[in-house]
């Protein structure tokens, strides 16, 4: 009972007051032992994969249907890789592959860990704005972004492999789809979340510290692109499950 409840049985909707996430790029044999044998690396120029770290400030999270009052503002940390999946109709679904998610509720992880299998932890995390920045912090997770509020010819971040934001806005999270999977039963579980005036903004990147990143210790990564989207009604379908092979 406890293993289906994880499969996101019901649809849930909230609402983005913000969600910033930068895209690294990395040599793609070293995201391939990351992901399960039932995804492919969403790749660049046969050479790059992505890996993402998203900072989302959700309000009003909760079952879809019901009422604003009933849902939880929160703050989340995820680490999300590009994949492709084939399913079983034969189309190739572009979306996310989640190694790990960190929250400042404890009620966000208790619920998160209830109803999905992205293992939430909770962390400290602070965002403060200054006249010309943002910083977001978590001192507990060794975390420290700072992105600038007033520059406006942005550049792509030095050696991107992107030649222009059109090309780096293909690997701007979230996609459509994140998928889960059972390795003992072969289950995909395909999760769609559903977007309304999603209209990326590239930021630029003063500086960051991403402990998490590290630990991976992954070679040769750089930062591709930064993108923030603000005030976004968005909702997640009910989780759905095939095999594979």
């Amino acid at each position: 009972m406890l293993a289906t409840l994880k499969n996101h049985p019901f649809a849930v909707e909230a609402f983005f007051n913000s969600s910033l996430v930068l895209t690294f790029a990395v040599p793609k044999e070293q995201l391939q032992s990351l992901i399960p044998e039932c995804l492919s690396l969403d790749t660049f120029q046969d050479k790059w994969a992505f890996v993402a770290v998203a900072m989302v400030e959700t309000k009003d999270l909760r079952p879809k249907g019901l009422p604003k009052f009933l849902g939880n503002d929160f703050f989340l940390i995820g680490y999300r890789i590009f994949v492709r999946y084939t399913n079983k109709a034969g189309k190739r679904l572009r979306g996310l592959y989640i190694i790990k998610s960190e929250t400042d509720k404890k009620k966000m992880a208790f619920m998160g860990n209830i109803f999905t299998h992205y293992n939430y932890t909770t962390t400290d995390i602070t965002k403060t704005h200054y006249n010309n920045s943002l910083d977001i912090i978590s001192e507990q997770s060794n975390f420290n972004i700072t992105i600038s509020k007033t520059e406006t010819d942005i550049e792509l971040p030095n050696n991107s492999p992107f030649t222009n934001w059109k090309e780096a806005r293909r690997f701007a999270g979230p996609l459509p789809f994140t998928f889960t999977y059972n390795k003992e039963t072969k289950e995909v579980l395909i999760i769609e979340g559903v977007r309304l005036n999603w209209k990326p903004k590239p930021v630029k990147v003063i500086n960051y510290t991403i402990d998490y990143l590290d630990s991976l210790q992954l070679n040769n990564h750089v930062l591709a692109n930064t993108f923030i989207i603000q005030n976004i009604p968005y909702y997640w379908k009910q989780g759905k499950i095939e095999l594979w092979k």
